[in-house]
């Protein structure tokens, strides 16, 4: 209400976010998170199983520089770019919640700023000195200590986020009591960060595998050592993961947990939710099955055996943030702010006024015959298309198409009566927020597009239009 709104009719406004946050979550976890204290790991392992003439295993340390290499590549490029994409992103789609989650979460993020600042420091510092770390035991030792720290650093990180996350499924206590403390030690934080802390030294170690498979000799000992020795990590996080799943599962909210067949499968697929639901737990136990192989047949892994577990422990990652992102609909702040950014105590004020007499950026702010149309542009701009696209990715004329059938005129009537009353059977959708008028208008402008193939283009292209009855000019006039 509050801001211009940014649309991209092909794509969807969320899968814009969606894309950019899973690609960096499988990093950030995968990479920093559980791969910092995996390769340092390793790296320790050099030193305590070297000779004694030696201060570590030259040709393991090697192996596992080159491992360290490719994470530090990955992460300082392309998981740089998606941390800075997902502030962008947000604050173009969704402004007000994101506001609102600095309001509240402002020193936390200013403490994970510091961090990350230090993080950026020990991964430049750990991996920059590792080669001139190997000039003396003391030195291989205090290297270890950056990698350690540097592990601690990463999962701090996580941690703060984490608790941010946890907030937007379930405020808890804030509600009656908003301060920092109670928004952070929201119930869904510990067993979510429960959860996310094996599930990314689980993702870190089969990626771990891959790479010593891709950087060894095939049937080497030194390939039959790592192997065997990144097979222990697994075999340990594995089962971790999957109780910190069971654990995240218990604690959401039920009407959380009644989301949830559409969030695995989305509306398509919901009836393969049982299914799915199977794959992921396949793709857990495939991999602890790799864990188990590789300290029995180590000399059987090959790159190529590896490379599908390491595609379905990343499934596994990403599915749980889909499901996440999507189960706390009808809100994207849990009971304070619809997934529409409008705040659920307006509700009231929208029911009896109008959404469009309240809004800021809006080139109609009462409805006329002649302006059905453009009224109802205004309302789908305001209350749906934040998810909904009008020609693109969960196109609002494809909706209405599927329900009442393809190739059919849509009805104004029907459209506007379903629209009042849609978050009756589809709860993750929120209340329609404003008066039945403008229901029909949207539905008219619904029609509209189905007739013209016309789409919404958003501030962005076509410029904006300032409420006249909510300038600057209007409100102080009004306040004399």
């Amino acid at each position: 209400m509050d801001f211009p709104i940014f649309h991209l009719d092909w794509l969807n406004n969320r899968m814009l976010i969606a894309i950019i946050a899973i690609l960096h979550v499988i990093i950030n976890h995968g990479l920093a998170v559980g791969f910092m204290p995996f390769v340092t790991w390793l790296e320790q392992r050099g030193v305590s199983k070297s000779a004694e003439n030696q201060i570590t295993d030259l040709e393991w340390d090697n192996m596992v520089y080159k491992i360290m290499k490719t994470a530090f590549i990955i992460t300082t490029t392309l998981g740089a770019m998606t941390g800075v994409g997902i502030w962008v992103s947000v604050a173009l789609v969704s402004p007000t919640s994101i506001g609102s989650l600095i309001r509240v979460f402002f020193w936390a993020w200013f403490v994970e700023w510091l961090v990350f600042v230090t993080e950026v420091i020990l991964i430049m510092i750990y991996f920059l000195t590792w080669k001139n770390s190997n000039s003396s035991l003391k030195a291989k030792l205090k290297h270890i200590n950056f990698g350690w720290y540097l592990s601690a650093f990463s999962w701090i990180t996580m941690a703060i986020i984490v608790s941010i996350l946890g907030f937007m499924m379930d405020p808890g206590n804030w509600q009656t009591n908003h301060t920092l403390l109670n928004g952070f030690l929201n119930p869904i934080y510990l067993p979510q960060l429960l959860f996310r802390t094996p599930t990314a030294m689980l993702v870190a170690g089969i990626f771990g595998i891959f790479l010593i498979t891709l950087f060894t000799k095939s049937g080497s000992n030194l390939r039959i050592k790592a192997v065997k020795y990144a097979s222990k990590w697994i075999i340990l996080w594995a089962p971790i993961s999957l109780i910190g799943a069971y654990l995240y599962y218990k604690i959401m909210p039920e009407a959380m947990t009644a989301n949830l067949s559409t969030a695995v499968g989305t509306m398509e697929f919901a009836q393969y939710y049982d299914l799915l639901l199977w794959v992921a737990l396949v793709g857990v136990l495939f991999t602890l099955v790799i864990g188990i192989l590789g300290i029995y047949r180590a000399k059987l892994l090959k790159p190529y055996h590896v490379i599908i577990p390491v595609i379905l422990a990343i499934s596994y990652l990403g599915f749980f943030e889909r499901v996440r992102e999507f189960i706390r609909k009808p809100y994207v702040i849990s009971q304070y702010m619809y997934s529409n950014l409008l705040l659920k105590d307006d509700y009231v004020v929208y029911k009896k006024d109008g959404i469009l007499k309240h809004a800021t950026y809006t080139s109609v702010n009462e409805i006329t015959e002649d302006n059905l149309i453009e009224a109802g542009k205004n309302v789908f701009g305001i209350a749906c298309s934040r998810c909904h696209t009008t020609q693109g990715v969960n196109s609002v004329v494809y909706v209405f198409e599927k329900m009442y059938g393809f190739g059919k005129p849509l009805d104004i009537n029907s459209m506007a009566s379903y629209t009042q009353n849609m978050h009756n059977g589809r709860t993750f959708m929120p209340e329609f927020p404003g008066t039945e008028e403008e229901a029909k208008a949207l539905a008219a402008y619904i029609k509209y597009l189905q007739k013209t193939d016309d789409v919404y283009s958003g501030a962005q292209e076509e410029g904006i239009t300032i409420n006249e009855n909510n300038t600057a000019k209007t409100l102080l006039k009004n306040k004399k």
